[in-house]
């Protein structure tokens, strides 16, 4: 399964309502770091297909929910589990690659 868009509208519902553990990254099309770190979400999702859930929302486009969870910089990834924040990192240190990612996002959740 391929990460999904998220908007501020379907937030609550995608992420703080689901029934598994979501990873959300805060990104922006003209941020390098964040396209860096784009096929390794993609390869951590296919990896943890059915145990975690990773969306994608662009602060250019719907920032509102970035801003509310105090987001300055991007990428920013969030886990969430049973709707509430239990992991976050900024940047892309330690994340770069699809096993580097997938194990973040296991100590995670």
């Amino acid at each position: 399964m391929a990460t999904q868009a998220v908007t501020d509208a379907t937030f609550d519902a995608e992420v703080r309502q689901s029934d598994i553990p979501v990873v959300v990254d805060f990104w922006a099309e003209w941020c390098g770091p964040c396209k860096q770190i784009g096929p390794a979400l993609e390869e951590a999702s296919t990896a943890l297909e059915g145990k975690v859930k990773i969306v994608k929302v662009d602060v250019e486009q719907d920032n509102q929910t970035a801003a509310s969870l105090g987001v300055r910089g991007i990428p920013s990834l969030f886990v969430f589990k049973n709707g509430e924040i239990v992991n976050q990192k900024a940047g892309t240190n330690g994340v770069t690659t699809g096993p580097l990612m997938q194990k973040w996002i296991e100590e995670s959740i």
